[in-house]
């Protein structure tokens, strides 16, 4: 059952940068050489072929005909090599009436020739286009001045796609489905549902917990047959202790299918779900399985965490989906490493099991309960980024931080040890707040582009674990 994707690649506007000084034959050159790398790096882009001569700006009179056919391509941010130098009149009316992310870049100059003339002046460019966007209020990322073929332009271009994708987490909305509502003790995901509707065009969806076990008991009778088949081979592939027949087996794959077609047919961008104790009675098990097969393709957030849903969303799309997010706790330090600490909680996707490993699903080994149902399985190794989407009074805030796996003891339910490079610090900045102990992890370094995304984000401050400052 399909859910609304998280991995679409945003569509990028390409706007070649020329002028009329300069050589004209050499800054083609350097566009069309850019075309083909988009091409070779699978990014879906729209350019000007056939829009303006060459391809290329380089006279403020393109600007309306540029602007005109990058809004009916419907692009979601902006390229602006600057290929022999800049129209930098051209380049801030452009990029102002579009309103979408940009990014400035230009070729790294060759040596002036013998002569003592040069074909490009790009760096010099940049600084003058970079000052007309800066006196419009106009927000751009930067990747620094290189060659076409270094790798600092790649990287530049992934960092500014997977930027822009979680951006638009705000810019253009999202929704999360609200299964049941917050449980009285956790007064720590109290939220302020209206302000993060108002400032940052988050839509909360609450789903009854009432009609929602409703349609999925009726889904169980219906699909019967199915469910118990997918249970037999859940058995053979999992190690499956704590129930007596296939009933809470099947309710289980039902709550997975009732979320995923509540995501589908709400256009839902993840959930927040209250996890006990009614669902939990009501299926006669554990759900947490349920929400590790859904968090494979859609962010979930157990607790009724709204901000923890959010800190998984962004992780999930910095990362263009190419990796699941997952809602942890952050629980202990390890016993011997003082820059290591557990990473811990149950429903984590199984795109994250440890290679070798086999997904448990048993008893909760916290809470005195006969019913089963717990998810208990190691995470695969891997360099990790550590989110948090948080705030209090208006004030609202994003910890930052990357790490790596690392050794450590054995424990139950889903988990990885963590290493970074000054955990005393880290504690400190996420115990002076606003932030609480859940935090989204993800594979892959992404600090950058978490923090290259909250350029283009009002109201939202970054908090970098990894700086001093």
């Amino acid at each position: 059952m399909e859910t609304k994707p998280g991995n679409k690649r945003p569509l990028l506007g390409l706007c070649p940068i020329g002028k009329f000084v300069f050589s004209n034959e050499d800054a083609v050159k350097y566009k069309k050489r850019l075309q083909a790398l988009l091409g070779e790096w699978n990014v879906d882009f729209v350019d000007l072929e056939g829009v303006l001569e060459d391809g290329l700006v380089k006279d403020q009179s393109h600007v309306s005909a540029v602007v005109e056919h990058f809004r009916a391509a419907k692009i979601d941010c902006l390229f602006m090599p600057h290929c022999n130098f800049g129209t930098e009149g051209a380049v801030g009316m452009i990029a102002k009436k579009l309103d979408v992310p940009v990014l400035l870049w230009g070729p790294r100059d060759a040596a002036p020739l013998e002569d003592g003339t040069r074909l490009r002046d790009s760096l010099c460019g940049l600084f003058a286009s970079s000052k007309v966007l800066h006196k419009l209020g106009v927000k751009y990322s930067y990747i620094e001045n290189c060659r076409v073929d270094d790798p600092q332009l790649k990287q530049g271009v992934d960092t500014f796609l997977g930027a822009v994708n979680c951006a638009n987490t705000f810019r253009k909305g999202i929704r999360i489905g609200h299964i049941g509502q917050r449980i009285d003790f956790f007064w720590t995901t109290i939220i302020n549902e209206s302000e993060l509707l108002e400032r940052f065009n988050v839509q909360i969806l609450p789903i009854d917990m009432v009609t929602f076990i409703e349609d999925v008991k009726s889904r169980v009778k219906t699909n019967a047959l199915t469910y118990r088949d997918e249970a037999q081979e859940l058995k053979q592939s999992w190690e499956i202790t704590g129930f007596e027949t296939d009933d809470p087996l099947m309710n289980i794959l039902a709550v997975r299918d009732q979320m995923l077609e509540w995501a589908q047919k709400e256009g839902l961008d993840g959930f927040a779900v209250q996890d006990f104790t009614s669902l939990v009675d009501a299926m006669g098990t554990y759900c947490i399985a349920a929400t590790s097969m859904v968090n494979d393709s859609i962010p979930v957030s157990m607790e009724s965490d709204i901000h923890g849903a959010l800190s998984s969303i962004l992780l999930y799309r910095a990362g263009l989906g190419r990796e699941s997010a997952f809602l942890s706790d952050i629980a202990v330090r390890h016993p011997e490493d003082d820059n290591g600490v557990l990473l811990w909680h149950a429903g984590a996707p199984t795109s994250m099991l440890k290679p070798g490993e086999t997904i448990k699903l048993g008893h909760h080994w916290i809470l005195p309960s006969p019913l089963a149902g717990m998810t208990h399985f190691p995470l695969k190794e891997g360099d990790i980024t550590v989110a948090r989407f948080d705030g209090d009074r208006g004030d609202y805030k994003l910890a930052v931080g990357e790490g790596c796996s690392m050794d450590g003891p054995y424990n139950q339910n889903n988990y990885l040890w963590m290493k970074v490079d000054n955990w005393p610090r880290w504690e400190r900045k996420l115990i002076e707040g606003p932030f609480i102990h859940h935090a989204a992890m993800t594979y892959g370094h992404l600090g950058g582009t978490l923090i290259e995304a909250c350029k283009f984000i009002d109201g939202l401050e970054v908090v970098n674990l990894d700086s001093e400052d």
